[in-house]
């Protein structure tokens, strides 16, 4: 019987008289003998003191750690950065933080080849930190674990639950006048009251569900708060997990498939969650060579109904969904309607089915609701294609019912622009607000544009504003928004040829997004487009923006676009 190599790395950098001063570097470390002849486990994770969402990571390292040591492995912690899309929203900080997804992949993957770990495990946080760690543990093809440090819990401003969303909000509520200074004070101070990611179906949230259902992190182990004890116990589980997941030989490549990717699709859907996660599924599944285009999420979301009545759409948190069941009971209302393939293999060695099989719902709880009673007939992701998005773009139907809107353009050429004359009120009822330049590559970093569509919507206009971009939205986002809109701007996309006054047209039901324009007079206007100089021409943004891909393609960054 075939025996599964533990030390199937480390042996190179570690046996042998030749290896004698990597070996004595680590001795001086206090690393012990026995230790070095164990196998080696990788503890990443991306402490910082820059943001709440991964304040806890080094106390949950040491449990990850601990869990590793008891099952017989030797772990070695390592720590990348991350960057915050809600501290830096709104500025030109914001321009890292899709970035950051690159360099935090590379940075795990670098360290991983380098020390040649037998096995990882990765402590997610804030947004980009979430698909990186999946994207690295992929490329590594080794036993991996990953684990989601937790979300914030609410905070309460005059009796009731609040989020950052509604923060941001507020600004807009204050620049308009509905909210005093004082109330905007007292909404800031409350609205974070602990170390976590932000607390609705953000980025975050959505990406640690899908991530379970993807099945590289154990089922339910992202449910449980930043600060709740059971985090500790998942991480110490964690620990033990990849231990036995390396004694298994079980690697990614053995879990990832296209159903697997469908089901994380379908619970992104169901959730109401982030239109990142479109970006950050293309990332994933380009990095396991897994064929998936951005036409799959539509398909998989029309079929699939919203059930989690979970903010920024919804009413809820995500320590709302905790107490009410969790992942594993959301999971097991979709895998009993048929929603889901059950068979799909995950990280703990079980399938899917077995995983959620163990549901438990709180009496009474109403995050959850019944399929055949869903929020919604149809998922919460749509993609638009039509002359303005030939490569499609994502609108988020979660939390509201509009399925058309037909305005004039106004048309600001970056997002300050944008946010300026909204704060100004020179947005008005009906008008489609059109920000380009924003795009991967034209930004660069496709910045997430929450600041500008949470002062629409605290100016009382999300009912009557639309809104179309090459960046991103933030997973807090609401409203008719559609983002990712390829080609970009800096591609000569059609987003370019627009002008104020042009008619733009969100058509949900048909699934197009269009400017009263033939595609001659937008060729026309394009003939004399000159591609924009780059706005940066040294260092990261630099070369993010020389390799970075179109958003249809999830923003990648590779050689091969050097010659695109």
């Amino acid at each position: 019987m075939e025996t599964t190599d533990t030390r199937h790395k480390s042996r190179t950098i570690l046996e042998g008289r030749d290896r004698a001063p990597a070996r004595s570097f680590l001795l001086g470390m206090g690393y012990t003998e026995e230790d070095l002849h164990k196998p080696i486990v990788g503890v990443a994770h991306s402490w910082i003191e820059t943001m709440p969402c991964n304040y806890n990571h080094r106390r949950l390292a040491e449990k990850v750690k601990e869990g590793v040591r008891e099952a017989g492995g030797t772990p070695m912690e390592l720590n990348t950065i991350a960057v915050s899309d809600g501290i830096t929203m709104g500025t030109q900080g914001m321009k890292a933080s899709l970035v950051s997804r690159e360099v935090i992949s590379d940075s795990i993957e670098l360290v991983g080849r380098g020390h040649m770990f037998d096995a990882i495990v990765t402590l997610v946080g804030c947004d980009k930190t979430i698909p990186a760690a999946a994207m690295a543990h992929v490329r590594l093809g080794i036993p991996g674990v990953i684990v989601y440090s937790g979300s914030i819990a609410p905070g309460r401003f005059r009796d009731h639950d609040v989020t950052i969303q509604d923060v941001f909000e507020a600004v807009g509520a204050n620049a308009a006048g509905k909210m005093s200074d004082a109330d905007l004070t007292d909404i800031e101070r409350h609205a974070c009251p602990g170390a976590g990611a932000c607390g609705g179906q953000f980025t975050a949230n959505t990406m640690a569900m899908v991530l379970e259902f993807l099945g590289l992190s154990p089922m339910g182990s992202a449910s449980p708060p930043a600060l709740d004890g059971r985090k500790d116990e998942e991480c110490v589980a964690a620990g033990r997990l990849v231990m036995r997941l390396l004694e298994n030989g079980l690697s990614p490549e053995r879990i990832l498939t296209r159903t697997s990717f469908e089901n994380a699709i379908a619970a992104g859907a169901a959730s109401g969650g982030s239109t990142n996660l479109v970006l950050h599924l293309l990332a994933i599944a380009r990095e396991a060579g897994i064929p998936l285009d951005i036409d799959d999420f539509d398909r998989v979301s029309s079929r699939t109904p919203i059930i989690a009545d979970l903010k920024p759409g919804g009413r809820f948190t995500a320590v709302d969904l905790d107490r009410a069941g969790g992942t594993r009971l959301f999971g097991k209302r979709l895998l009993d309607a048929d929603l889901l393939e059950g068979d799909q293999l995950t990280v703990t060695g079980n399938t899917l089915a077995d995983e959620v099989e163990s549901a438990e719902e709180r009496p009474g709880q109403e995050v959850v609701v019944p399929v055949e009673s869903p929020l919604r007939d149809s998922g919460g992701l749509v993609i638009l294609k039509g002359n303005l998005a030939p490569e499609g773009c994502v609108v988020k139907v979660a939390g509201y019912t509009r399925l058309d809107h037909t305005g004039p353009a106004r048309v600001f050429d970056s997002e300050e622009e944008a946010m300026e004359a909204v704060q100004a009120e020179r947005v008005v009822a009906g008008d489609v607000v059109v920000i380009r330049n924003e795009g991967p590559k034209g930004g660069p970093g496709m910045r997430e544009m929450l600041g500008v569509t949470a002062a629409i919507v605290g100016q009382g206009l999300g009912e009557s504003v639309a809104l179309m971009t090459d960046g991103r939205f933030s997973g807090a986002t609401r409203g008719l928004m559609a983002g990712h809109v390829a080609p970009e701007a800096a591609h000569r996309g059609p987003i370019a040829a627009l002008r104020d006054g042009d008619t733009i047209t969100f058509d949900i039901t048909n699934r197009t997004l269009s400017a009263d324009l033939t595609d001659e007079e937008i060729e026309a206007r394009l003939k004399d487009w000159e591609e924009p100089q780059p706005r940066y021409t040294t260092g990261v943004l630099a070369k993010y923006a020389a390799l970075v891909s179109s958003a249809s393609e999830g923003a990648v960054t590779s050689p091969e676009y050097l010659t695109k």
